[in-house]
């Protein structure tokens, strides 16, 4: 075959053919004859073979094939996310994403305590200056108020990158990250991420931006312990957070990304740089948006954070003011919204309250230091046994408004639980004949003898002097005056300079016990269940400093009611709760009010106040009224006195330091004995004095008493019984004028231990004094 025809047959049979040999075919070249056509056919086979198998794989990935899988999977993601969408509903917000501490203020705004486990303060977001507001914004989410308040890209390199184990990773939305502070948790799970997601999406759709904006600041975390803006603001810069500049909203924005990394005070040098670089992103972002002006942003310049400082606890006077404080507003929640006191309690704690005291920082400062230099200088624990039972407890009160200014709840919460401003189980012992001559005053009462009670009515001052009713029987009730002291015939206005027991125990059966103790409720005191027995009229019953605070106080203001309140605000989630009006009736008349001021006067220029208080050299012309009392036993001893702009009660209580049961107070300091004109005296006239308005005078409307006109003052002579129908005072007088201790024993109180709950001056119950089955007028049944 020739060469052409050898082309021809493989243009036949195909390029793949078997190339024809050299020679003609013949057997020596061990080809048979017919062979070049069978490698022909076998060759075709081969081929055909060949396009048949690229054909099946083809077949299996066409673009159809892959294009149809691809929408499947796309449907069925979808499908699942809208099953998804239709289970998952909002929940209800995180329980710990909205507890929060609540902060404590004194009266002019300065923060004096932070009280919970979470330092977070709520706020709205109408409280944060709208440039603040679009740093956080411009931070995090720049499309923040446009978005749908998802990003899928990012969503999507966050479930990657927690399949793959890299943990966190940023780009969630503001939406986002409130759901994830707010309703979620900060699992890195790929059911969390898948949750937030849908919620983000329900949120976006029910909630505004601006409540979505307020929820993230106030939910993040900041650093240094701080949760949300308000928190953050304070720590960092001691602000509120309405009066944050855009510089520091720039650098708590930037802070969000990485709190501990960022915050000045532990930061590196890596970290301040890095800090800084975000601080600049943050403002270049927001003159992007046309919120910042170029020029202004130009100007700004990094605001360094101030240093750290500890948060506000409980520690000395602020324990015993938040006590009281927490106490008058759950007692409020009670009465406004009708709930348990259970509930008012759970209301109040850990709950966001922003509470501001009518505390005085000035006065309050004083009050402490009075009671420092005064008493606990003096005192001596190892030397007396007797120095470690003295508890001080005080409490001044503006009579105009009703503040409490200052309190002195004993030597430090964190050591004594108790208030002593507070507690109701002391007698207030003869700072309560005050109440008696009110009470005779505002009933117009008349002595046995037919006489108008008043400042200048005569009365038998003998000691032990048997009292009589007013058929001119004897009742059985006789106290001894302080020393068994016999003062004769003496007019109310000596009685009470001199204290004179028998004097008032006659006036208090004469003007009716029972009308004694509803103008005792009226003028503020708690009698509760307590039965007119005329051994009342010594103040056996039980009081507290606040409660005596209000008497004078409301004798202070003309008789316009006057209940001691602590709190100037209470405010929670931008909503305030109203307080009672600390100012409230007439209660008795203003003569009757005006007459014992004027007689109390007296007490402080002629009797048992003279020494601690009218020859003061602080005093300075000052105008005083005032009434000293000593409970029997010497188991307290008390100075409620007042100026025309302030009252102040300080009590002395004797409290072992071991059973907390009521102890005496004979030999603290050195002393015989602790009087009302002692301890307590000094105390209220150095407190007084340093704080009280100078050259302020009384604007009594009456024409009786000290303050009016001069005062008759006898000599009392002195006589023992071999039997005295009351105790007599054993020990050693003081040299000091004091006045008379009560007659009639406080009962003890129950032991007492640290960790139960001290007792509220607006709900304890008095202590009961038990009669006595053969005297039903002497409470101990031994006078």
């Amino acid at each position: 075959m020739g060469r052409a025809e050898e082309r021809r047959a493989r243009q036949r049979g195909g390029r793949r053919a078997a190339p024809p040999t050299r020679s003609s075919g013949t057997p020596s070249e061990g080809i048979a004859p017919g062979g070049r056509a069978a490698a022909r056919k076998a060759a075709a086979r081969g081929k055909k073979g060949a396009k048949k198998g690229k054909s099946g794989i083809r077949r299996l990935f066409t673009w159809k094939k892959i294009l149809g899988a691809f929408l499947g999977f796309c449907l069925l993601g979808i499908g699942a996310f809208i099953v998804m969408y239709m289970m998952i509903d909002v929940p209800k917000g995180n329980a710990a994403a909205q507890k929060q501490s609540n902060i404590y203020r004194y009266s002019d705004g300065s923060v004096m305590a932070r009280v919970g486990d979470t330092n977070r303060e709520i706020v709205d977001l109408a409280e944060v200056p709208k440039p603040v507001q679009r740093t956080f914004v411009a931070a995090e989410n720049k499309t923040f108020y446009t978005d749908a308040g998802v990003d899928l890209k990012g969503t999507a390199r966050g479930l990657i990158n927690t399949l793959s184990g890299k943990g966190k990773q940023g780009g969630s939305t503001i939406t986002q990250q409130y759901v994830k502070n707010f309703y979620l948790d900060q699992d890195q799970t790929v059911t969390r991420k898948l949750r937030e997601l849908v919620i983000s999406l329900k949120v976006d759709r029910t909630t505004s931006k601006d409540d979505i904006l307020a929820g993230y600041i106030n939910t993040s975390y900041y650093g240094e312990g701080a949760y949300g803006i308000q928190a953050a603001a304070q720590d960092y810069y001691r602000v509120d957070a309405k009066d944050l500049s855009v510089e520091q909203g720039a650098y708590l924005a930037a802070l969000l990304q990485a709190p501990s990394q960022y915050d000045w005070a532990v930061a590196s040098p890596t970290g301040k740089k890095l800090v800084q670089a975000r601080w600049n992103y943050v403002l270049d972002n927001m003159v992007e948006q046309g919120w910042l002006n170029k020029a202004k942003r130009d100007a700004m310049t990094f605001p360094v954070p101030k240093p750290p400082k500890a948060d506000p606890g409980l520690e000395g006077q602020k324990g015993y003011m938040v006590k009281l404080a927490n106490q008058q507003l759950e007692k409020q929640l009670v009465k406004t919204q009708g709930i348990t006191q259970d509930e008012a309690e759970a209301r109040v704690e850990n709950s966001g309250w922003t509470i501001t005291l009518n505390i005085d920082k000035k006065k309050q400062a004083q009050l402490e230091k009075s009671v420092k230099t005064q008493l606990i200088s003096k005192l001596d624990p190892k030397k007396r046994p007797v120095d470690k039972n003295v508890q001080a407890g005080a409490a001044s009160v503006d009579p105009k408004t009703g503040k409490i200014v200052a309190l002195y709840g004993g030597t430090d919460y964190t050591k004594h639980f108790y208030s002593n401003a507070n507690r109701t189980d002391y007698q207030p012992a003869s700072t309560f004949k005050p109440v008696i001559l009110a009470a005779a005053l505002e009933n117009a009462s008349e002595t046995q003898g037919g006489k108008a009670i008043g400042a200048n009515t005569i009365y038998d001052g003998t000691s032990k002097r048997q009292v009589v009713d007013s058929n001119g029987n004897k009742v059985g009730f006789g106290p001894e005056n302080e020393d068994d002291a016999n003062y004769g015939k003496v007019t109310v206005q000596t009685a009470m300079d001199k204290s004179i027991n028998s004097v008032f125990a006659q006036m208090g059966v004469d003007v009716g016990m029972d009308k004694v103790l509803a103008t005792a409720t009226k003028l503020g005191m708690d009698t509760g269940e307590l039965k007119p027995l005329p051994a009342y009229t010594l103040g056996t019953m039980g009081a507290s400093p606040i409660q005596m605070a209000g008497v004078y106080a409301t004798l202070d203001n003309h008789g316009k009611q006057v209940t001691p309140t602590i709190i100037k605000s209470a405010e929670q989630g931008g909503t305030e709760t109203r307080m009672p009006d600390p100012i409230g009736a007439q209660v008795i008349s203003r003569e009757a009010a005006d007459t014992v001021t004027s007689v109390l006067t007296g007490v402080v220029d002629d009797g048992t106040a003279k020494k601690s208080v009218q020859q003061n050299p602080a005093r300075d012309g000052r105008k005083v009224a005032g009434k000293t009392g000593t409970s029997d036993d010497n188991k307290s001893a008390w100075f409620t006195g007042y100026t025309p702009d302030l009252v102040t009660s300080v009590g002395l209580f004797g409290e072992d330091y071991k059973t907390h049961g009521q102890s005496k107070l004979y030999n603290t300091a050195g002393l015989d004995r602790v009087n009302g004109g002692g301890f307590p005296a000094q105390i209220w006239a150095a407190y007084t004095f340093g704080v009280a308005a100078e050259n302020s005078k009384f604007d009594l409307d009456t024409d009786q008493g000290a303050a009016v006109q001069p005062t008759w003052t006898p000599s009392p002579s002195v006589s023992r019984s071999e039997t005295p129908s009351s105790t007599p005072t054993t020990e050693k007088p003081s040299e000091t004028p004091s006045e008379t201790p009560s007659e009639t024993p406080s009962q003890s109180p129950p032991s007492q231990s640290p960790s139960q709950s001290p007792p509220t001056g607006e709900q304890s119950t008095p202590v009961e004094i038990t009669t006595s089955p053969e005297n039903p007028f002497d409470p101990n049944g031994d006078q």
